[in-house]
């Protein structure tokens, strides 16, 4: 990336013991003297960098003076290539710290100050957690995904893995203890693999999603699944409210069970004998509020009879909800907002 004009150009790359040049190409050939330079004394090396959504294979250099580089590498495997060997060169001088990165290339140990639970809480942080995509994968369509390989960036992003290999072993640890789930042929089928290792795909056409959110969605009919784990939860409150619907905005009495560890908030169709949720999401990240009776609020059709609060979900779904009365409202409200 360009310093004065931030656009992205094609250099030849040259690495020495100290520094780093590069060349312009001229006619498919780099031009003899280099168009600049970059000292490696000094230098902090950040890759994967995740600074630019759209751009996974960047290597990012901050010299001593502060100044950024952003390198865009063409493959996963040649990033990473050069950056190990970008870091050896940083770290010429000191053989030590150039074997221990060998060796940890190669090693793993969770650190003993982090938990999965907190890679997982990292992970659903709106700002700074891994970014959750629609995907489609023969035929069928998936919302709030990842990727095998945007997974293992974003593990060694925020420094919970120091290559590959151990951010591989890491997530293959968070599926293990079913934190995260493989969605589509490709993924799942690995999973059948008897190799511990190859469980997990570090690949760009593996798909993943959060083990306790996720519904498949596809244009048929079928009935919508529920994952065993989210209905799990300690039931901390139960009963019966009116919902609006999100496509034909019409009102429809629904059994509301508002569950805890993991926090969930599933509604049923009373007139089913089947004690299945016909929908439901997760808490994590929502945010609950009672809404003024004086005047329909933008969003709210048809039938209001008062009381209302209203859901809104982390990925930005509004639920809008009456109770029965005010008193039944603030007790709904004040059991939803812990478990956000």
């Amino acid at each position: 990336q360009g310093h004065i004009v931030r656009n992205w150009k094609v250099r030849w790359f040259v690495l020495l013991q100290d520094k780093l040049l590069y060349y312009k190409i001229e006619g498919g050939k780099k031009e003899p003297s280099p168009k600049g330079r970059i000292l490696l004394d000094g230098c902090t090396i950040t890759c994967p960098c995740l600074e630019y959504e759209n751009r996974p294979l960047l290597i990012k250099l901050k010299t001593k003076t502060n100044t950024d580089y952003f390198l865009e590498c063409c493959s996963r495997e040649e990033r990473d290539s050069w950056a190990l060997d970008i870091t050896g060169a940083i770290h010429a001088g000191h053989p030590v710290q150039v074997q221990e990165l060998h060796r940890m290339k190669n090693s793993f140990k969770l650190l003993d100050n982090i938990s999965l639970h907190d890679i997982v809480e990292r992970m659903y942080d709106s700002s700074t957690g891994i970014k959750l995509t629609r995907n489609l994968d023969q035929g069928n369509r998936y919302k709030e995904t990842f990727t095998g390989s945007a997974l293992v960036d974003w593990l060694i992003s925020n420094s919970f893995a120091v290559s590959r290999f151990e951010a591989v072993t890491l997530a293959s640890m968070l599926m293990d203890e079913n934190f995260i789930r493989p969605v589509g042929a490709r993924s799942t089928e690995a999973t059948r693999s008897s190799d511990p290792s190859e469980k997990f795909l570090d690949d760009s056409t593996a798909l993943y999603m959060f083990a306790e959110s996720g519904k498949k969605s596809t244009s048929s009919k079928e009935e919508v699944q529920f994952n065993i784990s989210e209905l799990s939860g300690t039931i901390v409150k139960q009963g019966f409210l009116v919902k609006q619907g999100h496509k034909r905005k019409n009102w429809k009495v629904r059994k509301f069970v508002l569950r805890a560890d993991p926090a969930f908030l599933h509604y049923y169709d009373p007139t089913k004998e089947e004690n299945k949720p016909v929908g439901g999401f997760s808490l994590r990240g929502c945010l609950v509020s009672a809404l003024e009776d004086n005047g329909v609020p933008a969003g709210v059709k048809g039938n209001v009879q008062g009381n209302l609060f209203k859901i809104i979900t982390k990925n930005d779904i509004h639920y809008y909800i009456q109770a029965s009365s005010k008193a039944e409202r603030v007790q709904w409200i004040e059991a939803i907002k812990p478990l956000t």
